[in-house]
């Protein structure tokens, strides 16, 4: 599937009207904007929210986004995820050009930024453990207690935190924190954290440090390095904000860029917690972090997601300040609505039912033209093989059929796609009792499915030739939850069973099985569907990207 970079499109929300009366009070004179995730997992549809804002509004309005990886906490991060993150936001369709950076660009300056707060008498080490600066931190309710180390002198202090880095120390033994004040309203301005002692490799840096600033410390510094304009985050980091201009205030970067936080995506039948996510991976819940059944950006790809769809989803959701809960299914309307235009058309038998066509001369092949897109007459059309042997899909006949069951059923006359009407004739039966083919008769005149004697018929059915088809693997994906609300405290027992089936004596036609282009196709009457990696040579693999209609909603209706 190949991406097209996307064109700036002028959109309306709270964050671009302040982007535009920045621009229009001469506040700024270019917008520059970043995305800063890190390094620690792929990413999700949660950050294609934030990729397509931030992107977007540096494109509207003229001005650039960085792409900076967050790269403090090594024990966490690997080569992997930067590539899949680089990958990931030029598949959206986004590019940062020449603006790639790394926290880790910024270590030696925020040392010395550090040694800066400790010689103002802004930080100190702390030599309590990790739980004793947990309890004393206080609660919402009551204020925290001044840690006994919080009076050390700037001398004290200094040498401290240079053994620190020069490695003296064992993990966890101390800390450098800032000099606030234990009894704030805003817990995050309690003596937070700055660095902490990690003996640990970092991906970039090597063994070069033993210590490594904390996020909060790490995140506004580097917005300020990089001369961010509008430093746009999720509502979480609300809290946080009074801690990031703090540390702007009392340290002399060179610029003082602003935050701002909109409402992060929620969805049903999902859960984007960073933490779930891996999980699920290491525990075998799913095939690893591109798992189709993942709401991670790789997932919607292999899945056959455009990424035309998701920003689309993006855009109608829109930007606000409250959080919510999106409905999956806007989701999924987004992607139907995109590959019903797009998607060229062809035939597959899922669950195949073999029929014989008694009347029809032994040997013989017809070819039939069918058309690539019923809406799109310069997609053309192609040719299709027409035997004495078909396959039809198993759910297509009943034996005993109810009123108003239309398809196949013995006596019954259906019209194939393409082709003729067919009657069925007989059944046949294995020892079991189940019905493993069927005998039907065709009219010859009825070529091209209509009858000249003018009778009707209320039902078209999809077909293969039994000779021509090709034999497939198709993966049936449905949500990965079925509770509409899973519980990420226990997500395990929200998990579908039924999330993925695999059907693994499908039929396609040999054009698709042929096709490595990795668009998407429509299977009529099944939905939409593309190859998968895991395809070789003679045993072509496909996944649902998502059915013609929303049937999973109504099944788990009610439950959870």
């Amino acid at each position: 599937m190949t991406t097209e970079p996307v064109a700036a499109e002028a959109g309306r929300d709270f964050i671009r009207d302040i982007v535009q009366a920045d621009l229009s009070s001469k506040k700024h004179s270019r917008i520059v904007t970043r995305f800063p995730p890190e390094p620690n997992g792929y990413l999700h549809i949660g950050h294609a929210k934030s990729i397509a804002l931030n992107f977007g509004i540096a494109q509207e309005f003229a001005g650039k986004c960085h792409l900076r990886f967050d790269d403090t906490n090594p024990t966490k991060e690997e080569q992997e995820y930067i590539d899949s993150i680089q990958a990931d936001v030029h598949w959206l369709g986004y590019d940062w050009g020449t603006d790639l950076y790394y926290a880790s660009d910024y270590f030696d300056r925020l040392y010395d930024w550090a040694e800066g707060l400790i010689k103002a008498g802004c930080a100190y080490v702390d030599d309590q453990s990790q739980e004793e600066i947990r309890i004393n931190r206080g609660t919402l309710t009551e204020p925290g207690k001044n840690s006994p180390f919080r009076d050390r002198t700037v001398e004290e202090n200094l040498d401290l935190f240079r053994r620190m880095k020069a490695g003296e120390f064992p993990n966890g033994t101390r800390v450098l924190r800032a000099r606030i004040d234990m009894a704030a309203g805003n817990i995050n301005l309690r003596d937070p954290v700055l660095y902490r002692i990690l003996h640990a490799e970092h991906p970039r840096t090597g063994a070069k440090w033993s210590i490594y600033p904390s996020y909060d410390y790490a995140h506004g510094q580097s917005d300020a390095i990089e001369g961010i304009t509008h430093s746009i985050c999720t509502l979480e980091f609300e809290d946080h904000r009074p801690l990031y201009e703090w540390l702007l205030d009392k340290l002399p970067v060179p610029s003082k860029p602003r935050q701002y936080e909109f409402a992060r995506l929620n969805l049903t039948y999902t859960l984007l917690s960073k933490r779930v996510l891996t999980q699920l991976v290491r525990d075998g819940h799913v095939s690893g972090w591109d798992d189709p059944r993942m709401p991670t950006i790789a997932g919607l790809k292999r899945r056959g997601v455009p990424p035309a769809a998701v920003r689309e989803f993006v855009k109608r959701i829109g930007v606000a300040k409250a959080n919510s809960v999106v409905d999956v299914g806007m989701l999924e309307f987004c992607i139907r609505e995109h590959l019903n235009k797009s998607a060229q058309r062809r035939m597959a038998v899922l669950r195949p039912l073999k029929v014989v066509i008694e009347n029809y001369p032994e040997g013989e092949i017809e070819e039939l033209e069918a058309v690539n897109h019923p809406d799109d007459p310069s997609a053309g059309t192609r040719k299709i093989s027409f035997g004495r042997e078909l396959y039809i899909e198993r759910d297509d006949f009943m034996e005993n059929p109810p009123k108003k069951f239309f398809r196949l059923s013995p006596g019954n006359e259906v019209r194939l796609r393409y082709a003729y009407f067919i009657k069925c004739t007989g059944v046949i039966k294995n020892d079991a009792g189940e019905v493993v083919e069927l005998r039907c008769t065709y009219d010859p005149a009825t070529k091209g499915g209509n009858a000249p004697d003018g009778r009707k018929v209320k039902a078209t059915m999809h077909w293969l030739s039994a000779a021509q088809s090709v034999p497939a693997e198709i993966r049936v994906y449905n949500q990965l939850f079925a509770n509409p609300s899973p519980n990420a405290a226990n997500f395990a027992a929200d998990l579908n069973p039924e999330s993925l089936e695999i059907l693994p004596n499908a039929r396609i036609e040999p054009s698709v099985a042929a096709d490595n282009s990795g668009e998407v196709m429509q299977f009529e009457r099944q939905g939409y569907f593309v190859g998968d990696k895991d395809s070789m040579p003679g045993k072509p693999v496909f996944n649902r990207t998502i059915g013609l209609r929303d049937t999973f909603a109504k099944e788990v209706g009610g439950k959870g």
